[in-house]
């Protein structure tokens, strides 16, 4: 196998073009290549710019885990460190996470920040939404997001041989019409949930009153509490940082 390494973005198009299957840490294809077969070209982004950038506002898609340190908001920060093992987090990336994981660890965070995906096509690089990017699966360059007034992430705790653990996404963004919202996204199993509530004056409980004809209101009990307290969690941190 030919391990190509562009060092741009046009580079990396011609990569593609030419057949180069892309691969970020190659964590979650090695078992599966070395069972079926390697391709003929594989690429890497992690000598292009764009793909390594580490900012408060955006985020490469070349850029290892373990490397997502507090210069992203809190939510990404989070979810980022609970992924896998110590050794995994030094190996797998952020695109192989969002793109090439059914779990999507990093999804939840995305979502509440209102992430917009770079991704490279046929033309060039272009922004899109992050449902088009996980329908259509282009080649994933980046997250870019506008910074929230507080954020937070919670996991619970993981059952041996049960499904994946229950994790919680939220931020705080103050919007121009209508004062501060309240975002909110959930994975339970392999399904993702997301709500967005206006949260001026309210507490943890009034919240999940908004939510209660939404599927995350139709939470089990136990699951619904995790939430509230997480939504307690986050709008004390926007309230202390205004």
């Amino acid at each position: 196998m030919l391990l190509r390494l562009p060092t741009s973005l046009p580079e990396a198009r011609a990569c593609l073009t030419e057949g180069a299957i892309p691969v970020g840490g190659a964590t979650l294809v090695w078992a599966t290549w070395q069972r079926d077969g390697f391709p003929e070209q594989a690429m890497s982004l992690r000598e292009v710019p764009e793909a390594n950038v580490l900012g408060a506002e955006e985020l490469g898609a070349a850029v290892l885990l373990h490397r997502v340190d507090d210069r992203v908001p809190e939510v990404l920060r989070a979810a980022a460190a609970g992924i896998g093992t110590g050794a995994v987090r030094r190996t797998a990336t952020v695109g192989g996470n969002l793109v090439g994981s059914t779990l999507r660890c990093l999804l939840p965070a995305a979502t509440v920040l209102g992430a917009r995906a770079l991704v490279l096509g046929v033309d060039g690089p272009y922004e899109t939404e992050l449902p088009e990017l996980l329908a259509k699966q282009p080649l994933l360059i980046g997250l870019r997001w506008r910074t929230p007034v507080a954020s937070g992430y919670r996991k619970l705790a993981e059952v041996p041989g049960g499904p994946p653990p229950f994790v919680i996404a939220t931020a705080v963004y103050d919007t121009l019409a209508a004062g501060p919202e309240l975002r909110l996204a959930v994975r339970e199993g392999y399904e993702f949930l997301s709500e967005r509530v206006p949260c001026e004056g309210l507490g943890a409980t009034d919240v999940m009153s908004a939510l209660a004809d939404t599927a995350i209101g139709a939470l089990s009990d136990e699951l619904r509490e995790a939430v509230r307290e997480q939504i307690a969690t986050v709008l004390e941190r926007a309230t202390g940082s205004r």
